[in-house]
């Protein structure tokens, strides 16, 4: 019942391919994280027709499922339950989930975002935000939502989950938002959740956003979104701990995996990290970023493992990014065996991205971003291999650059930056050659 998309296949070859490269194979290509959460199987099932759930793509289910998950949340099985949704089309408005359930959709089934904007109640914004990510006040309620929860599994047979997100990406271009625009699924105060074997496409917002969160399990899933679809980031783990994400493909308008911590000076008063963050062999593409950290960073991001990655068409390859007024701590960052090819930037690493919530942010709230090490990095048809550039008076330090291939013409640059860098071409910055830091660097590598 609970299987794997074998198309996930076509994403693996890459990077067998590139361990050989890097003769790594054998060694860290089948590791997986995936343990942090045990699969919990449920006696107990429900499915959607059982409420009234009507799969033809027309009747709204709203109804149904919110009564469907109100019976799991007060009848309390032993065990928990399962909500199970057949082959259809379940046209719904957004629900909240609840702990100790998993949602279970089959081979065909869809569950579908309504694209009346009306159906979608408003909640606060995140404290760490202080206001909606787009528009200053709240956000619109994420599609399938769960606050406070524990022990919660979102599965099945690759069914669908569509955010219809055709109407919202609209109204950004238009400047027409009231409101932040939903997610597709989001997790808060939540552990011990599990999302695998399910397909997400047309994310109105973010996809998958864990924040304030421990004990997240992200695996097998494909996540779909055009090219053109603003902010449609892949999956965004947010002030978030022992986080898990592997075998995925992603292919969207935003960056496919930003790790977050909060914004200016709401982010830094809330202060809660990102730490303990593994991303394993996720495959896409994107017009901006492969694995990102930032550029909300204010409560730090800590510990982070990037590895068996392979990205093509994209905007950069490798983004680190943050900003004045942000302040955090970004440290212990791990990129390795990375194969990209036809993208605008390999690496980037800058201090100068990304916007404010308001004229309230502290200037002097400088970033301090160190500790960073990139290793087993090959790039085909790569235009501009690095840039990196620090802030004047917040330098990045102990960046350590090691056997990346990336081609291009143009030459790195680099500003406000201290670090190594060992069997690069094309040649790196003169602030990476210097013997003391190569030395220094040297046991990272």
């Amino acid at each position: 019942m609970y299987r794997r998309d074998c198309s996930i296949w076509f994403c693996i070859v890459p990077l067998l391919l590139l361990s050989i490269k890097f003769g790594e194979f054998a060694n860290a290509d089948w590791a997986t994280c995936s343990g942090i959460v045990p699969m919990s199987y449920r006696n107990d099932k429900i499915s959607i027709t059982d409420f009234g759930g009507v799969g033809d793509g027309v009747t709204l289910n709203t109804k149904a499922f919110r009564e469907a998950i109100y019976r799991i949340e007060h009848l309390r099985r032993r065990g928990g339950s399962l909500l199970y949704i057949p082959p259809g089309e379940f046209l719904t408005g957004p629900f909240n989930l609840t702990s100790r359930m998993t949602l279970y959709l089959a081979r065909g089934a869809v569950i579908k975002a309504t694209t009346d904007v009306g159906q979608w109640p408003l909640v606060a914004p995140l404290p760490s935000y202080g206001r909606g990510r787009e528009r200053p006040g709240g956000r619109y309620m994420s599609f399938i939502h769960g606050n406070g929860l524990h022990d919660v599994i979102i599965t099945g047979e690759n069914g669908t989950i569509d955010g219809q997100g055709g109407i919202w990406w609209n109204m950004w271009r238009q400047r027409t938002l009231e409101f932040t625009r939903p997610n597709l699924i989001e997790f808060m105060n939540s552990r011990g959740i599990i999302i695998s074997n399910v397909i997400f496409k047309n994310s109105p917002f973010w996809n998958i956003h864990p924040v304030y969160c421990s004990h997240v399990v992200i695996r097998y899933v494909t996540i779909l979104a055009p090219a053109d679809s603003p902010n449609t980031d892949g999956i965004d783990p947010d002030s978030s701990s022992n986080i898990c994400i592997e075998d995925s493909f992603i292919s969207t308008g935003d960056d496919l995996v930003a790790v977050k911590s909060g914004w200016d000076e709401y982010g830094i008063a809330f202060g809660r990290a990102s730490h303990s963050i593994t991303i394993r062999r996720v495959t896409g593409s994107s017009p901006f970023a492969g694995i990102a950290v930032g550029s909300e960073t204010s409560g730090g991001v800590v510990g982070v493992l990037a590895e068996h990655i392979t990205l093509y068409n994209m905007g950069i390859g490798i983004h680190l990014k943050t900003n004045i007024g942000r302040g955090g701590i970004v440290r212990n960052i791990t990129v390795s065996n990375v194969y990209m090819e036809n993208a605008r930037t390999g690496i980037k690493i800058s201090g100068d991205v990304g916007d404010h919530p308001d004229e309230y942010y502290n200037r002097n709230a400088l970033p301090v971003l160190k500790n960073v090490v990139i290793k087993n990095v090959w790039g085909e048809r790569v235009q501009q291999p690095g840039l990196i550039h620090g802030l004047w008076n917040a330098p990045f330090t102990d960046i350590c650059l090691s056997n990346i291939h990336l081609g291009g013409a143009q030459p790195w640059q680099c500003s406000h930056v201290v670090g190594a860098a060992v069997q690069v071409s094309p040649s790196p910055c003169v602030q990476l050659t210097s013997p003391q830091q190569i030395g220094a660097c040297s046991s990272s590598f």
